[in-house]
């Protein structure tokens, strides 16, 4: 029986060579491309994402300084069509905004979730409204007990604990 790769934590790189094809070659160009591939086993597709990074300050005159990573997003029906006759926007990171396959530094593919950039950017604002709120207490003359209450009530409210529970 074969597994999809969805249901995979790593796949070597290997596997993956021989089970994609190539259904549609979008961009090729000297430093990336795209491309829609399809799983021979499960039938399933994936939009294909290569770069070559060219590394400045290559270390050892064995080393090229060049290295290619490669990205594999798994498309639904409607998504192949979009992108196949150009209805749907696919260059990265853009349009990258579901859990796709990345090469790793062991020749296998991992999972990776993009949704943690919307997360830091929603925890980053969080953590200024909390250190505007420290340093105006701090800059306020006020340090009763009633003003440290008055101050840790805001701050819960800022990191969405709720009510008060008295």
């Amino acid at each position: 029986m074969t597994i999809s790769f969805q249901e995979m934590k790593r796949i070597p790189s290997e596997l993956l060579q021989n089970r994609l094809e190539t259904v549609k070659s979008l961009t090729d160009e000297v430093l990336e491309l795209y491309e829609v591939a399809k799983d021979t086993e499960t039938g399933e597709h994936y939009l294909h994402y290569a770069y070559l990074h060219k590394q400045i300050a290559a270390l050892g005159p064995e080393s090229t300084g060049e290295e290619t990573f490669h990205h594999l997003m798994p498309l639904d029906s409607d998504d192949v069509l979009g992108i196949i006759f150009g209805e749907q926007s696919y260059t990265y990171p853009e349009a990258w905004n579901k859990s796709f396959l990345r090469n790793g530094p062991d020749g296998d593919y991992v999972w990776f979730d993009p949704s943690y950039t919307e997360q830091e950017a929603d925890h980053e604002a969080l953590g200024m409204s909390v250190k505007e709120q420290l340093l105006k207490f701090k800059q306020s003359s006020e340090r009763s007990e009633d003003a440290v209450r008055k101050l840790l009530e805001e701050l819960d409210r800022t990191l969405g604990k709720g009510e008060s529970s008295e």
